[in-house]
């Protein structure tokens, strides 16, 4: 099977390929910020990103050429994802959301999130004036509903394909950065938020905040795989200094089986003293396979999370491993 690991960087998109032993990666759309990426797995190599000043990019061919979305009017990009359906969505700073029904070929605006009643409180700590769309997350099972992070400031719903938006409900996470479900059980959510881990049963309902085990609840990136029970594998640091400063760097790796407690994981993985916060992801094929990426460099666990194997990555020219904040996977399972 052939897989495509996408990271989203400071300098670039790195783009890692291979399989079992064999992997080859190189960086395409050098020296941009790009800061949020995402592909579309039935979409034949389409890949998009999104950078801060320079608006956002697509790929055909699987990430080795790009060319700029010019019908996206937005100059800060911050988030990407692609339904089930194929449509696409981007989120912008200021925070606005974008539709695509044309593989990005045009766009519309959806009505405005700054209406709802929490918006005069948004804010992004390290910029306050302003805030924007940290993530992105299409539903699995409803087709018209989708869930998009304000970052920082509430998590919202539309039940309409963005035209109406609930606002944020009481106990839900202010600050997702990430959400995550399974096919399997998609009303349940998962969220990495600055303000801890929170889970929803109700498909965004209700929330209960879970940290029983989890001493680093400045959280980030989430992946869930499909086994029953559900194995959730989450990444944490003390603060957001910790979490994106290298020279304060100091984060962490967990991981939860169903109801459980958070258990600290650390076989195969680097020390977290000096490392910046992980982006993490699964396998949509494999059962049980999570990918992480720490510092640019990546890391699979064929077990669960409970143990990890770092890809021997060759890199094409003078291309390096650079710390990355989305990550994005493609698989060939006839490759």
């Amino acid at each position: 099977m052939k897989t495509t690991i996408y990271l989203s960087t400071g300098r670039g998109v790195s783009v890692i390929t291979g399989s079992d032993h064999d992997w080859h990666g190189e960086v395409r759309l050098k020296d941009q910020h790009v800061q949020c990426v995402a592909a579309d797995v039935k979409g034949k190599g389409i890949v998009y990103c999104g950078t801060l000043g320079e608006g956002a990019f697509v790929s055909g061919d699987g990430g080795f050429s790009w060319r700029p979305l010019e019908g996206l009017r937005a100059g800060n990009v911050t988030s990407f994802a692609v339904s089930n359906s194929g449509v696409v969505y981007a989120g912008s700073e200021p925070s606005a959301i974008f539709r695509s029904e044309g593989a990005g070929d045009t766009w519309r605006e959806l009505p405005s999130l700054l209406t709802l009643p929490s918006s005069k409180e948004w804010s992004f700590p390290p910029r306050p004036e302003t805030h924007h769309v940290r993530s992105i997350f299409p539903d699995l099972a409803k087709p018209n509903r989708l869930h998009v992070a304000i970052e920082a400031g509430a998590l919202l719903r539309s039940d309409d394909d963005g035209q109406t938006w609930y606002d944020r409900v009481p106990n839900a996470p202010r600050d997702t950065h990430t959400l995550a479900s399974t096919p399997d059980d998609p009303d349940r959510l998962h969220s990495a938020a600055g303000d801890g881990y929170f889970e929803s049963i109700d498909g965004g309902d209700h929330w209960r905040r879970i940290v029983t085990g989890l001493d680093h609840q400045y959280c980030w990136s989430v992946a869930v795989n499909p086994a029953h029970p559900p194995i959730v594998v989450l990444s944490a640091s003390p603060s957001p200094y910790a979490a994106h400063f290298k020279k304060a760097a100091n984060s962490f790796v967990y991981r939860r089986v169903g109801n459980g407690d958070w258990r600290q994981l650390d076989d195969g993985l680097p020390k977290p003293l000096g490392l910046r916060i992980p982006v993490i992801t699964t396998s949509r094929l494999e059962a049980g396979v999570f990918y992480l990426s720490a510092e640019g460099e990546v890391y699979r666990s064929s077990n669960g999370g409970l143990r990890w194997e770092k890809l021997q990555v060759y890199w094409k020219g003078d291309a390096r491993p650079e710390h990355a904040v989305d990550i994005a996977i493609v698989e060939d399972a006839q490759a």
